[in-house]
């Protein structure tokens, strides 16, 4: 038995709630994150058992047509294009493809969805159902106009029906699985599927739903319409936050050293800019839109298109909108970004805290409202660090109100331009090393100058990071990296605790200066006149200098060329020779290294599995190679702690 399907995604449509951005691109083609919503589709349906996958194209085909052959990289699949002369709608689309169709089971995906819903599930529930149609729904109030029976089965569509007591409205996900014995309902001609989805109700078919929502099929689903602007830009925001994001810039952007960007800035393939530019809440879609058209702006989606932009006229400073070649639409914040607010407060931060963190005005200036729990450990030592930090010159943002009681903190705003993100920036090297030497003065200063004076602040000079200490960040990563992520179970092989107890005797024998303990990329702030803030500094701690230069330069968040990495050890060196020598420093440099990067394994694997933020384990495999590049220098001195770091 062939079990193989055909997949038919339904991409013809003129996408008239996005305009204007579709007077220039094809719903199909509207980018996420550099990549085509249709790309999204067709990699989402290549776990099923494809056969052949139909598009039926009208609006702006050529385009489509051009990205499939070209630019999709789907070439190896067999595709098969039906162009309309004119659009026929969604029953009309499946009809005029009736000999494509006619071959089996197919699935049919709208091309303006983006979802996780389980296509393979949902095909097997339809197999085993023996429905003439399944339809994927969820509860969505906005959309809900599908009236099921208790056992799921379609009996009405349409918005303001009032279902009967035994019966619940659920919302059509815009994915379903047919038969093709359902195309004998369809009329020749432009028609709307829904109609023959009732014909064939009313001939005794069943037409059977798989309901998606939660404590359904699924545990939890993701499901986004983006066919207004307003729903674009939520579903782009959302997805760079479930990344942990808030900036993508696409690596063929240029001049983007003129762009200064705050809140969640998204920008898309070819866009050049050669004046400076401010981005707060915007998306910069693809300079390389279709401009044969020369269409009417016109007000849309509650928001407003702002006056035509000369074409590649991008400077000075927008706020939450979409940027085309020629036009500005703008967008309502609290729509667009309502998991971001709380309390009528904006939500900022995506790291690995417990802590919340808020932007809320004082005066006419931005300040930093800190959160903690009652029993947060660190906020008193926060204070008492911020203090002494800003004595002696150390650029932490300014501490400007504090609620022991509370728990609470207002501090500067150090805007939202990590180092992390100024990084996603194409830029030349020459300006990259310009920005680690001004890091690196400021660490040097930390481990010089303030150390100097910590006896100034007692909580941290008391803080050592010490033999127990190194000891537990070992066991850490034992415990949540290797045995969570890699699932090797370390109790099995006790050979290498020798290793790890002579690796945290070694670390434990360095000279000793305040380190920050966590001296990487999305822990520095650039402002906008290029100024830095040092954050989450509340773990700092007396401990070997070169962990925090492992930290910065080894960054797993951040490739450093092997040479620029090796002129900045040495100009760290020029910053310190009068308190280490270079050869010593440098060993403690390796040991440091290998030490660091166990603690950020064991942190992925603890901040993804214990605090379910996945997306920390895309920072694994950079990771892992820097421990193997660690141990590997090492192997002789540690020779059992090698060998399992090589099986991992």
């Amino acid at each position: 038995m062939n079990n193989t399907i055909n997949i038919f995604i339904l991409a013809a449509g003129f996408g008239e709630r996005l305009r204007p951005i579709t007077n220039h691109l094809p719903k199909p083609l509207l980018p996420i994150m550099g990549k085509p919503v249709l790309q999204n589709i067709l990699e989402r349906v290549s776990v099923l058992p494809l056969n052949k996958i139909g598009i039926n194209l009208h609006h702006k085909k050529e385009m489509i047509e051009e990205w499939i052959s070209s630019r999709g990289g789907f070439q190896t699949r067999p595709y098969v294009l039906f162009p309309e002369e004119q659009i026929l709608g969604t029953g009309g689309a499946l009809k005029n493809a009736e000999g494509f169709l006619n071959e089996g089971t197919f699935l049919v995906h709208n091309a303006d969805i983006l979802s996780d819903i389980n296509l393979e599930r949902l095909l097997d529930h339809h197999r085993s159902s023996k429905n003439l149609v399944t339809l994927a729904v969820h509860d969505h109030p906005e959309f809900n106009n599908v009236v099921v029976d208790e056992n799921g089965f379609l009996k009405n569509v349409g918005a303001g029906l009032r279902p009967a007591p035994t019966n619940e409205m659920v919302a059509f996900t815009g994915i379903a699985v047919y038969e093709p014995e359902f195309l004998q309902f369809l009329p020749s001609g432009a028609s709307s599927v829904v109609e023959s989805w009732l014909k064939a109700v009313n001939a005794g078919h069943k037409i059977g739903t798989f309901d998606v929502s939660k404590g359904r099929y699924e545990p939890r689903h993701y499901w986004s319409d983006i066919g207004t602007p307003t729903a674009y830009s939520s579903t782009v925001f959302n997805l760079l936050k479930a990344e942990g994001e808030t900036v993508y810039v696409h690596p063929s952007v240029k001049g983007c050293g003129n762009v200064e960007i705050s809140g969640y800035v998204v920008i898309e393939e070819g866009c050049v800019f050669d004046k400076g530019v401010s981005l707060r809440n915007c998306i910069l879609l693809p300079s390389h839109f279709d401009k044969k058209e020369d269409t009417p702006l016109t007000p849309l989606d509650r928001g407003e298109v702002s006056p035509p932009l000369k074409k590649g006229d991008i400077g000075g400073f927008f706020e939450n909108c979409i940027i085309g070649p020629d036009f500005r639409i703008d967008l309502i914040e609290p729509e667009v970004l309502a998991a971001s607010f709380e309390d009528g407060k904006k939500i900022i931060g995506s790291g690995g805290s417990d802590r919340k963190y808020y932007r809320i005005k004082r005066g006419k200036k931005s300040s930093v409202l800190m959160q903690c729990k009652r029993d947060d450990p660190d906020f008193t030592r926060q204070m008492e660090y911020s203090r002494f930090f800003l004595k002696y010159l150390i650029p932490v943002p300014e501490l400007l109100e504090v609620d022991t009681e509370e728990k609470h903190a207002v501090f500067e705003d150090a805007g939202d331009t990590s180092l992390y993100n100024w990084l996603k920036c194409p830029r030349e090297e020459a300006e990259i090393e310009k920005m680690y030497r001004d890091i690196i003065d400021v660490l040097a200063n930390i481990h010089t100058t303030a150390t100097d004076y910590v006896a100034d602040c007692r909580l941290l000079k008391n803080r050592i990071f010490d033999y127990e200490y190194f000891r537990w960040e070992t066991d850490y990563f034992l415990e949540r990296f290797v045995d969570w992520v890699k699932n090797i179970r370390t109790a099995d092989i006790p050979e290498f605790e020798e290793d790890l107890n002579s690796l945290a005797f070694k670390a434990d024998s360095f000279p000793k200066t305040i380190i920050h303990r966590d001296f990487q990329s999305q822990n520095i702030m650039v402002l906008q006149n290029g100024d830095l803030r040092i954050i989450d500094y509340q773990g700092a701690r007396m401990g070997p200098s070169a962990y925090d230069v492992a930290s910065l330069l080894w960054d797993p968040y951040y490739r450093l060329e092997d040479n620029l990495r090796e002129r900045l050890v040495a100009y760290y060196i020029s910053k310190i020779e009068d308190k280490f020598d270079a050869d010593y420093f440098r060993e403690t440099l390796l040991i440091c290294r290998l030490q660091r990067h166990m603690q950020a394994l064991g942190a992925y694997g603890f901040l993804s599995s214990v605090k379910g933020r996945k997306y920390f384990l895309k920072y694994v495999p950079e990771g892992l190679r820097l421990l193997k590049e660690d141990i590997t220098l090492l192997k002789d001195e540690y020779p059992k702690l090698h060998e399992l770091i090589m099986r991992l």
